[in-house]
C-alpha cells in the first residue's frame, strides 16, 4: 500500500526509500511477486467504501526499483478509484516493467495468467479475491470484471480450478494468488481453505495469501504450499505484532515446491525493515498429502 505517509515519504525522499530496507533480500529473487493494495492514479472517481488508497503515480518507480516482476490487482482496493484508476495503476506498472494479474479490461484479461520464464523454467500466475461486504453496505463483487466491464477475477471455485488446468498446459509451474479472508484474524476460514485447496488441487503448486493483515499458518497440502496470509509489507497505521511480518521464499522446480523458508522483517513508519527477531515462529505447519 503506497498511499498515505509512505507516498508522501517518496515524494519527499525518493522512491527508493520504499524498499531500502530489505533490499538486500530482494535482489536474491529470480522472480519478484507481490500484491499491490492501491491505485497508482492522479484521476479517477473515488469510491464509496470506508478506505481508499490512491498513490502517487511515482511510486510506480518504488516498485520498479525493488525489482517486482508481477503484482496482483486481484484486492480491495484496486479499484478504490474506479476503472479509470484500474486502468492507471496498469499503464503505470507497465511503464516501469511489472506485469499485473487478476484484473483487465475484461473478465478475460482478468483471468489471463502472466507467464514468465526464469532459469528455463515456465511459470503461470493468476490472482483472485474473495472478500467479505463492508458494514457500510460496498461489495466488491461489483467489481467484477466482465464481457464489457473493466474489473477483477473473483475466486469462483470452478472458474479457479479452469484457469489453473489451461496455466498447467501453458507452464512448468502455476502460482496462485488469492485475496481472501477475515481481516485482523489469524484463523483460516473455510472459504480460504477451500479456495487454496482447489487450486492445489487443480494443479497449482504454490498459493499465497493477502487480506487478513496479519500472519496466518502455511500449509503443505497434497505436494503443494499455502501461504495463507503474509500479513503487511508496506503498510502504514498498524500497531504492535500487525507490523511484524516475513519475506516468503520458495525454491521451485518442473516437480513443484522444492523447499521454502522466509526472512522476519518489521515494518517502520510504514515501511518494511529486515530484523533478527523471529515473531512468525509457530505460523508453519505440516498438513500429510
Amino acid at each position: 500500500m503506497l498511499a498515505r505517509t509512505v507516498g508522501e515519504q517518496v515524494l519527499a525522499q525518493g522512491p527508493e526509500i520504499v524498499f531500502a530496507g530489505v533490499q538486500t533480500v530482494l535482489d536474491s529473487a529470480d522472480v519478484l511477486v507481490g500484491n499491490l493494495e492501491c491505485a497508482l492514479t492522479a484521476g479517477g472517481e473515488r469510491q464509496s467504501k470506508s478506505y481508499t488508497f490512491a498513490a502517487p503515480p511515482e511510486t510506480a518507480q518504488a516498485l520498479g526499483l525493488a525489482g517486482f516482476d508481477v503484482l496482483s490487482l486481484a484486492n480491495n482496493h484496486s479499484m478504490d478509484y474506479g476503472s479509470q484508476g484500474l486502468l492507471d495503476t496498469r499503464a503505470n506498472l507497465d511503464q516501469v516493467g511489472i506485469a499485473s494479474v487478476g484484473a483487465g479490461v475484461d473478465a478475460t484479461e482478468a483471468r489471463s495468467p502472466v507467464i514468465l520464464e526464469r532459469n528455463g523454467l515456465r511459470l503461470a500466475f493468476l490472482a483472485y479475491m474473495d472478500v467479505p461486504a463492508e458494514f457500510t453496505g460496498f461489495d466488491a463483487q461489483s467489481w467484477i470484471a466482465t464481457a464489457s466491464q473493466p474489473g477483477i477475477a473473483w475466486a469462483d471455485l470452478d472458474q479457479i480450478k479452469t484457469d489453473v488446468a489451461a496455466a498447467r498446459l501453458q507452464a512448468d509451474v502455476v502460482v496462485v494468488l488469492l485475496h481472501s479472508g477475515f481481516e485482523i484474524f489469524d484463523a483460516i476460514t473455510s472459504t480460504q481453505r477451500a479456495e487454496a485447496h482447489a487450486a492445489i488441487d487443480a494443479g497449482a503448486a504454490l498459493v499465497v495469501g493477502s487480506h487478513p493483515h496479519i500472519l496466518q499458518i502455511i500449509e503443505q497440502y497434497q505436494g503443494g504450499l499455502i501461504a495463507y496470509s503474509l500479513g503487511n509489507f508496506v503498510f502504514d497505521d498498524y500497531k504492535g505484532l500487525l507490523n511484524a511480518s516475513i519475506i516468503l521464499r520458495v525454491v521451485l522446480t518442473p516437480a513443484g515446491v522444492e523447499s521454502y523458508d522466509y526472512v522476519p522483517i518489521l515494518i517502520e513508519n510504514g515501511l518494511p525493515m529486515i530484523t533478527s527477531i523471529d515473531h512468525a515462529r509457530g505460523i508453519e505447519t505440516l498438513i500429510a498429502p
